[in-house]
Order: structure tokens, then C-alpha cells, then sequence
């Protein structure tokens, strides 16, 4: 069989349209002519039906069109019709922000998937903040899939300044968009107050709506997020809220405000921020260890950005404990510290254990003290199980000496009160603990006698390597004994990542290894060091796999001195990297990764 070879030349493609630009421009061979308007288009019927469905179909041999001279298209404007016949003619068509309208429609009209899909990316290319709103409507209208989850996502992400800037342009969104923006898990710096105010002008200002249809949109609304008082007085000035559904929603908003300290276990959607938990939270600590600052600090995990919350701590606090549970920040025990000069020098210093709790909620930036422990605790751990709190451990400070504690409490949110929980063998102070499943990992620190004989603090410093687990399933909750680690450490820090646990450095080590637990085989293994050989410092684990170190303190030329670093490990590829800076040195901060509201 002979062989053959198939060759294209682009320049006949251009020859082609050039001939039939030609011939349309002479008015030489147009056997059909186009009339809208008021205006009439000579074309090329061969042409037409090749490029359009709608003619194709038009043109067919059963249509009385086939035939006509001339075609009336009263639907379509003069200035979107010329735009597309020379699209068809010449492969080139012209777009603009004020022609899309009508060049889309007469695309989609005349069935040229082309010019659609070209319209199309001109949207999804223009979309702005001041476009945003009316793209969308035009996405929408001509289901444009793509485009219009563009704008919504536009829409949604600066939902804050659109509403300043374009609350006209809100009110004329169409109801699909503004449905997906309302069923958005993230709207930066807004809040749901001013949505509800949004949604019922909306449905004013689009009436009539069937009652249906109100309800779904309204419903989508998260009534958790409105304080009582704006709930009160929107609900009863709006016919729209006054159905059955919504009085039942607003029902349920009040009952979840009413709840007191059981709120952060009873969330749900409908109480959740409208924000994804990449804040890291720096609570307490300060420059020196005598001088803890109020100010809480906030690390965006996404463009490694620092802020503040605009509400600092009720108190100056020192080896206190932080979690979150329901999305709400708890401040727990620690030792307040009172008087003193900013750097720790100048006026003296006093220092208290404490049993106080502190209830931070981001829903409306405020402070709640809650029931207070049954112990005092400073330099003790805390972990959450089954957004249950567990204090372990740790000192009572008085004078200069402290009392250690074998004792453990769990906080009943139902009830409002602190439980006792399961003691520890020996008094233990200065020690860590992660949740590991539905138990708790604890390691390090220092013993006291069993009676809380005083025991000073350089005494005290000795870290061991013993290692328990409160096992919660075994005969009603036990302390069992797991392998110990390869270093005895005191005031570390640790983490848990993907299943494994990571103890990092304590104080006054002589080396910079970290160590990973695998509860399976129960067994440690060595890492990398630490880039730098500092303690006290603040740690979180990211839900990307990495270890994150904010600040501490080290030694410099025989004097501790604190650190501004931020050290980021990589727990896959077991690598270290300094990322950022504090903008000042930090010492003593705990940290916790939630959501909050910008």
C-alpha cells in the first residue's frame, strides 16, 4: 500500500476568511440578508450555517428559510449582531466591559460556542472588585459555570468592602450567588450582622419571592454569630423573619447565647466563624520572663502576617496553659505577675499562682472568666479530649519555694465546674502532654514528695525520661507506663502530627535533639536538632505536617537572653528553617492554632 503524508497550511485558513471578508464587504454573493434594528447585514448563507447551530438548523432543508431573501432577528441589537458577523468573517472578536452584555447575548442566541467560551474568558479575566457583582449576574444568566464560581469566589472574599463601597450591587446579585456566598465557610471580616441586614434589604428590594425561597435564603444564615440584642430588634421589624421557620431559628440562636459555659460544646454550623483556623494565637509572655505582656499576638499561617487581638488578656500571666475547644480560646491557671517595670527591671515583682480560667470568644472579640479550678496550677499541662480539658500536675508557688502536684481536674462544660480526674502516681511539675487518641501522652518534668514537701526550684530542674499514658478505656481510666525518652527533659514542649508524637526541647539541655514517638511500637526515635538551642518557647502543630517555634530563650555569652526566630520543621523531610521574625523578642507565650475573624 502506497504511503501517503497529510500536510496543513495555516495560510489557507487565513485565505479563506480573508476571501469571505472580501466578498461580505463588496456585497458580492450574499444570498441572505440580516435585518434588526433597522439595520440589514448582507452575509453568506454557507457561511452562516457552518459556523452557527442556530443557522445550521435554520437553514435546513424543511425551514421556509432556507430560502428567504431576507431574515428578521428582532431579539438581537444591531451593535451585538455586527460584533459577531465579524467574529464569523474574520476569527477576531472585539470585547469591552460595556459591549460583553449584548455580544453574549446574541453568541448564545445564535448558538456560536466560540464566541461564547471567548466571552466567557473576557469575563473571567475582567473580574474585579467593582465587576464582580455584575459579572456574576451575567454568568449566571447565561450559565456560565466557571465564570460565575470565579465572581462568587471574587464576591465572597471581599464581601466586607462590597459592602461599603457596593451594597447596590449586592442588592441587584442574583439569588444563586448570593446563595453560594451565604453557604461559604470564610468571609474575611465580616460580620453576620451586617449579612442579615444584607439579605432583607435584598428580599425587599426583589420582592415578590415565594415564601420558600425567602426561607432558604434566610436559613443560611448563621443566627449564632448575632448577638441577642441585634437578634431582638432586626427579628420582629421584618415580615420576612416572622415565619415559622425563622422564629424557630432565632429561637434556637437565643437558646445557644443562654447556654453560658456549655456554648463551646454545643456548636454548630450555625454558630461556627465564618473562617478557616489558620491563626496561630500567642498568649502571654513578653520580652523577659518577669515582664509577661497582656497583648495577644496572631501569626496568619497563609501570608505568615502579624496582628493583635483588639482585646489583650484580663491579666499579666506566667507558665499558664492555653486550648481551644468549639472554637473558643481558653486561659488557664499559670502564675499572675503584678508591679514590675517593662524589660523586668525598676519596680519589684510579685507573683501569684492561680486558679483562674479565662473564656476568650472570637465570635465578639470578648473576655468571660470562667469557673476556676480546684487547684491552683503554675507549670502544669493541659490537654483536650473529646473537647474535654485536663489540668495535670504542677506548683503552687508561695514565697520562693513551691508545693508540687499530683493531682488532676477535667472541666464538666455542661455543668460549669472543674471534676476531679485520675491522680498521677508522684507530684510532677514542669512536665509536657499531648492527646494521643482518646488518651493522654505525658513526659519530662520534675517529681515532688507525695506529701508536696517544698521543693526550691533549682532542685527541681532535674528533668527525667519517664513517659505515661492515661489510658481512659482500661478499668475507668488508669496511668500506664510506656517507654521512656532517650533525653530526661523539663519544661518542653509537645506535639502531635499525623499519629506521631514530637518531644522538643526543655530547659538547661545540653543538646538540641527532638524525638518522635510511635505509639504503635512504643518506641523514640532521634531527629534532627533544633537549629537553635532554645527553651521556653511557644509551639504548634500545623495541619500541614510542620512544627512551628515561636520565640524562647537561649544562652549568649553566659547570659539567657530571649529570641525573636520563628522556626518552622518539617516533620516529612525531617528539615528545620527559620521563616520569620517577631518583631520583638518573646519568651513564655503559649500558643494554639484556631479560627478567628478578621
Amino acid at each position: 500500500m502506497e504511503s501517503y503524508s497529510l500536510l496543513h497550511s495555516s495560510y489557507q485558513s487565513s485565505v479563506l476568511f480573508s476571501g469571505f471578508g472580501k466578498l461580505r464587504s463588496d456585497r458580492r454573493l450574499c444570498d441572505v440578508v440580516l435585518e434588526t434594528g433597522g439595520m440589514s447585514f448582507p452575509c453568506h448563507r454557507v457561511l452562516l450555517a457552518s459556523s452557527s447551530q442556530y443557522f445550521w438548523c435554520l437553514f435546513g432543508e424543511k425551514m421556509e428559510e432556507r430560502i428567504a431573501a431576507s431574515i428578521r432577528l428582532p431579539a438581537l441589537t444591531p451593535a451585538g449582531l455586527e460584533t459577531v458577523l465579524d467574529f464569523l468573517y474574520s476569527g477576531w472578536l472585539s470585547l469591552s466591559a460595556t459591549s460583553l452584555p449584548v455580544v453574549l447575548e446574541t453568541a448564545r442566541y445564535l448558538q456560536v460556542d466560540t464566541a461564547v467560551s471567548l466571552c466567557e474568558r473576557f469575563l473571567s479575566d475582567g473580574l474585579s472588585l467593582r465587576t464582580s457583582c455584575f459579572y456574576a449576574n451575567l454568568a449566571e444568566h447565561h450559565f456560565l459555570p466557571d465564570a460565575l464560581a470565579a465572581a462568587n469566589q471574587i464576591i465572597a472574599m471581599e464581601m466586607a468592602t462590597l459592602l461599603r463601597e457596593d451594597r447596590e450591587g449586592l442588592l441587584g446579585l442574583n439569588v444563586q450567588s448570593l446563595t453560594d456566598v451565604l453557604d461559604r465557610d470564610e468571609l474575611p471580616g465580616v460580620k453576620e450582622v451586617e449579612l442579615l441586614k444584607l439579605v432583607l434589604d435584598w428580599l425587599d428590594a426583589n420582592q415578590p419571592l415565594p415564601l420558600v425561597r425567602c426561607n432558604l435564603l434566610l436559613s443560611r444564615l448563621r443566627f449564632g454569630l448575632v448577638t441577642p440584642s441585634d437578634i431582638t430588634t432586626i427579628s420582629p421589624a421584618h415580615t420576612n423573619m416572622n415565619t415559622p421557620l425563622m422564629r424557630s431559628k432565632v429561637t434556637q440562636a437565643l437558646e445557644y447565647h443562654w447556654l453560658g459555659s456549655a456554648r463551646p460544646i454545643r456548636q454548630s454550623r450555625h454558630s461556627s466563624l465564618r473562617a478557616a483556623a489558620n491563626h496561630v494565637l500567642l498568649v502571654g509572655g513578653g520580652p523577659s520572663t518577669d515582664w509577661p505582656q497582656q497583648q495577644v499576638l496572631t501569626f496568619d499561617l497563609r501570608d505568615r502576617k502579624w496582628s493583635s487581638l483588639s482585646a489583650g488578656l484580663p491579666r499579666r500571666l506566667k507558665n499558664h496553659c492555653v486550648c481551644c475547644v468549639g472554637g473558643f480560646l481558653f486561659v488557664i491557671g499559670g502564675e499572675e505577675v503584678k508591679g514590675g517595670a517593662e524589660g523586668g527591671e525598676g519596680k519589684s515583682v510579685s507573683m501569684m499562682t492561680t486558679n483562674c480560667v479565662w473564656r476568650y470568644d472570637p465570635r465578639f472579640a470578648c473576655w468571660e472568666e470562667a469557673d476556676p479550678m480546684l487547684e491552683r496550677r503554675s507549670q502544669f499541662s493541659c490537654c483536650v479530649v473529646d473537647h474535654v480539658i485536663y489540668t495535670i500536675g504542677g506548683t503552687h508557688t508561695h514565697s520562693d519555694t513551691h508545693s508540687c502536684l499530683a493531682s488532676v481536674e477535667f472541666y464538666d462544660m455542661a455543668a460549669g465546674h472543674w471534676r476531679r480526674g485520675i491522680s498521677l502516681p508522684r507530684p510532677l511539675y514542669g512536665h509536657a502532654s499531648v492527646t494521643l487518641g482518646t488518651g493522654i501522652l505525658m513526659s519530662g518534668g520534675s517529681h515532688g514528695n507525695q506529701d508536696r514537701t517544698q521543693v526550691s526550684i533549682q532542685e527541681g530542674n532535674q528533668g527525667n525520661c519517664e513517659v505515661l499514658f492515661l489510658n481512659m478505656v482500661a478499668r475507668g481510666g488508669v496511668w500506664e507506663k510506656r517507654a521512656p525518652m532517650s533525653i530526661g527533659r523539663f519544661g518542653h514542649r509537645m506535639a502531635t502530627v499525623a499519629g506521631c508524637v514530637y518531644a522538643l526541647l526543655g530547659m538547661y539541655e545540653h543538646y538540641c535533639d527532638i524525638e518522635r514517638y510511635d505509639s504503635l511500637a512504643d518506641q523514640w526515635t532521634r531527629l534532627r536538632p533544633v537549629l537553635i538551642g532554645s527553651f521556653d518557647y511557644g509551639l504548634v502543630a500545623t495541619a500541614n505536617g510542620r512544627l512551628l517555634l515561636f520565640g524562647g530563650r537561649k544562652w549568649r555569652d553566659g547570659q539567657e537572653v530571649s529570641v525573636a526566630g520563628v522556626l518552622e520543621y518539617d516533620t516529612e523531610r525531617d528539615r528545620w528553617a527559620e521563616i520569620c521574625q517577631l518583631h520583638t523578642p518573646l519568651t513564655g507565650t503559649q500558643c494554639v492554632v484556631m479560627a478567628l475573624s478578621d
